[in-house]
């Protein structure tokens, strides 16, 4: 199996916060990769847009180095980084003021693809979009890439749909969750929409339960202050576990294109039911003899902000009557790993001995770290001696099936930042999207605060607070191992 490459039509993308820590450890990089896979064109052209007063050369020697440190391993002469970063340009420009307006619009190809990364804080959004209209930067073609968060409440969504929306229309706005442009995650939509195998089974009458699992064994270290302003809640289910859930709940489109996926996704966000304050549980990772508490790492004694949240929650259509929906995420957990587990319903009635293990087919959808599916099913044990039933993996490891290709498959920024070039909106967030996930989000958050909610202390390494293994356990049901 072998990664087919379409390249796009050329382009100028102008990324402000040229010098920051994503544009230098993802999207350059990734952008380097798609420029030796021949995706890029050799007459596209990347402008970073900072403060620093570094010039082209000054630019391009910070990209090659960040790339060494944060790209595929590579020869800092090869030929091909050298063109990469003939193709890089550079200007020092006040964001609210005027300085370096008048270089980019000089510098800006009218006639090509124009898209325009945001790769700041939001408070920055409303300046950058108003300057590029003011200047006559952007074209009506142009598209715009933002960031989360998106947005700290419905409120402030609200307001920034509003700025963003006066300068430019909403299909010129791209809002990217980086989620969404994981290989497995959109192989999702494959599994269930280009296979009859399962669509008829995914519904309420053969599904029990399904757990969305994003596990991390960081903690907060160096984002303390912007975290503890945020906490999992805010950093991670609003967005990434939400959009996970759209995926795996929607209904099937009329067709695969953006609004009609994304009418979709919105139903589900509408469906979903208020959750009860006994279906939460919060928690904050504890010290070690030799590890910071999740207190430390924020500076702030008194912190009630959560590094864990865990949830149960439904949908309130005919589809997925009944069954329940676990969302956990988490900080300095025993792995990483980020999974979608879709639990089958037991057998109504086994022809086989009570004594046989019988377990429920489940179907394991695995983001990272090592993207893939499985799908967990029941066969007889070989060799003589009866009937002996045992329990094995149908694998589908992208590593496994693309052998010595696995390596030329596009990360999540990679694939994601080639459509905002081919002006793809089906991975990224509507506006109506984002202020229907806070018009859930928020009364949840309002609760626990109302009611001055204290979060429960867990053990670094483990798989967070006991009082999240009770909120699945008394359904009768168990967490999957995080592993």
């Amino acid at each position: 199996m072998v990664s087919r490459v379409i390249p796009v039509d050329p382009f100028d993308l102008i990324i402000f916060g040229g010098t920051g820590d994503l544009a230098r450890r993802k999207i350059l990089p990734g952008l380097f990769r798609r420029f030796c896979s021949g995706q890029m064109p050799p007459n596209a052209r990347i402008i970073g847009a900072a403060r620093a007063n570094l010039g082209q050369a000054g630019y391009q020697d910070m990209i090659r180095a960040a790339i060494a440190e944060f790209g595929a391993s590579t020869d800092m002469e090869n030929a091909q980084l050298v063109a990469f970063l003939a193709q890089l340009n550079y200007v020092a420009i006040d964001i609210r003021g005027d300085g370096g307006w008048a270089e980019l619009a000089a510098m800006v190809r009218k006639d090509l693809v124009n898209a325009y990364y945001f790769s700041v804080g939001p408070g920055l959004f409303g300046d950058i979009a108003s300057r590029l209209n003011t200047w006559g930067i952007a074209t009506p073609e142009a598209r715009i890439v933002v960031e989360k968060p998106f947005g700290r409440d419905l409120e402030s969504a609200k307001s920034l749909n509003a700025i963003l929306s006066a300068q430019f229309d909403e299909s010129q706005i791209y809002r990217i969750d980086h989620y969404l442009g994981k290989e497995t995650v959109q192989n999702l939509m494959a599994v269930r929409f280009g296979n009859l195998l399962f669509e008829p089974l995914w519904n309420a009458q053969y599904i029990d339960h399904i757990q969305i699992t994003v596990a991390e064994i960081v903690g907060v270290g160096g984002r303390g202050a912007y975290y503890d302003k945020s906490g999992a809640m805010r950093d991670m289910v609003q967005n990434h576990l939400m959009q996970l859930l759209c995926l795996i709940a929607m209904e099937p489109p009329s067709h695969f294109d953006p609004d009609a996926v994304r009418d979709e996704k919105l139903k589900v966000i509408r469906s979903l039911a208020k959750v009860e304050p006994h279906h939460v549980v919060r928690g904050q990772y504890d010290a070690t003899a030799t590890m910071p508490s999740y207190r430390d790492d924020a500076e702030n004694p008194r912190s009630f902000t959560e590094s864990y949240v865990a949830i149960k929650t439904h949908i309130e259509n005919w589809r997925w009557a009944g069954v329940p929906f676990y969302l956990r995420t988490g900080k300095k957990l025993k792995a990483r790993t980020s999974e979608i587990a879709i639990v089958f319903k037991k057998l109504p009635h086994s022809i086989f001995e009570k004594s046989s293990d019988e377990k429920q087919n489940v179907l394991s959808i695995q983001l990272q770290p090592n993207e893939g599916m499985t799908l967990d099913v029941t066969i007889k044990e070989p060799g003589p001696g009866g009937m002996r039933l045992i329990h094995v993996p149908l694998d589908m490891t992208f590593a496994d099936a693309l052998g010595e290709h696995s390596e030329d498959t596009p990360d999540a920024y990679e694939r994601l930042i080639m459509d905002v070039i081919r002006g793809d909106q089906t991975l990224f967030m509507r506006g109506d999207e984002v202020e229907a996930a806070w018009k859930w989000t928020d009364p949840i958050i309002n609760a626990w605060e109302n009611r001055n909610d204290v979060p429960k202390i867990y053990d670094v390494g483990s798989a967070g607070p006991e009082d999240a293994m009770a909120l699945i356990h008394r359904d009768g049901r168990r967490w999957r191992e995080v592993k």
